[in-house]
């Protein structure tokens, strides 16, 4: 690129037009925009009479709610967000989570909802820096992966230890294992988290004196993202953001580009991504409104990294996408409240991820180590 004199500018601008969508491309007739533009213009008239000093009993109601929306959809939920900590069997058709399987998909569905885009596109740094992601992620080697294998993940996590629906009070970071199945038809068997010292068998429950034969389970999809299932998604970027839209339920108080979003970032954790599929998962993430770049953030192993970032307003939370400087690869996700309520000060840190490994092993349970030791053996 040419770096020097107005043609750089020129050119500079002509690259970031190109990136970014047509200014007539809306998906909302122009009676929604007045609507939206009114309802924004009463919320910045709130906030200049002092909306923002909410009384304690309003803030708890609503930090209840959300946290009451987000356990509820962690639950019936498969993904990666399912897995922030561990629980007991659930019942009925329920998953019997040790963890909640997603972190970012306990948003995933069927809702064929189109997402509601706001007028405000995401930022031109963000759309540079998740092309540059894109390119470095399109170059990464294909695993082979057969159906009977599973794919495994080793990460550090923090969580919120605090009471329900009270102060957010991080605990220590801890290392935690997954093993998630790759077989694309029904299955109830949902794989293994090791974490808190313990193993937590993922099991899909059956509704009480149900027949096993008519419940097979749940095929691979955006609730179980397999390796076959991820690379069978549109590599188009607008192509795989529609077909994502179509699938990842809705979240109750949740702005809906906030939870595709959650539901992008879901995948990019617990999984073994195909290297085209994570490309395209990167720039269809760079044209949902509100994405911003941050210069500077921490994951929960204490890396330091550029990340891409994009906040709940309504929850009062943003959550952070985190990639090494030097080679861009994804290392972890961080979220933070962005203003004062009963769950904490601004800044607070709500839940932070750092993967180490990921692989593609023969039985759950067993480390990727352990795994090519015993293969080795065989031979």
């Amino acid at each position: 690129m040419n770096t020097t004199g107005h043609g750089a500018r020129d050119t500079d601008r002509e690259e970031l037009a190109a990136l970014l969508p047509a200014p007539e491309d809306r998906d909302l007739r122009p009676g929604r925009h007045r609507h939206f533009k009114d309802m924004l213009m009463q919320e910045i008239d709130r906030d200049h009479a002092g909306a923002r000093d909410l009384t304690r009993d309003r803030d708890l109601a609503r930090d209840r709610s959300q946290d009451r929306d987000r356990s509820q959809d962690r639950a019936r939920t498969g993904g990666t967000r399912w897995f922030l900590r561990p629980a007991v069997a659930l019942p009925a058709t329920a998953l019997v989570l040790a963890g909640a399987l997603g972190v970012g998909l306990g948003t995933a569905g069927t809702d064929n909802r189109p997402a509601a885009r706001a007028e405000a596109r995401p930022d031109p740094g963000a759309i540079l820096l998740l092309n540059r992601i894109a390119t470095v992620a399109a170059a990464s080697d294909a695993p082979s992966v057969r159906e009977d294998q599973f794919a495994y993940v080793r990460s550090v996590q923090t969580a919120n230890d605090g009471a329900f629906g009270g102060p957010v009070r991080l605990g220590a970071p801890h290392e935690r294992e997954v093993w998630t199945p790759q077989v694309s038809g029904p299955t109830r068997e949902h794989g293994l988290i090791r974490e808190y010292g313990q193993d937590w068998p993922i099991v899909e429950g059956l509704p009480d004196g149900a027949d096993p034969a008519d419940h097979p389970g749940r095929r691979a999809g955006v609730e179980r993202p397999t390796y076959q299932w991820l690379a069978s998604l549109p590599t188009d970027p607008e192509a795989l953001l529609k077909r994502l839209e179509s699938e990842v339920r809705s979240v109750d108080g949740q702005e809906r580009a906030q939870t595709l979003f959650l539901a992008i970032g879901g995948l990019l954790q617990e999984t073994v991504l195909p290297p085209e599929t994570a490309a395209a998962l990167y720039q269809a993430a760079s044209r949902i409104p509100g994405v911003v770049e941050t210069a500077n953030a921490v994951d929960a192993a204490n890396r330091k990294g550029l990340a891409v970032a994009r906040e709940d307003t309504a929850a009062g939370e943003r959550t952070e996408w985190i990639f090494d400087r030097s080679d861009l690869t994804f290392l972890g996700e961080r979220s933070r409240l962005t203003r004062d309520s009963v769950r904490g000060r601004a800044g607070t840190v709500t839940h932070a991820t750092a993967v180490l490994e990921r692989a593609i092993v023969d039985r759950p349970g067993v480390s990727p180590s352990a795994d090519r030791q015993r293969t080795q053996n065989e031979r």
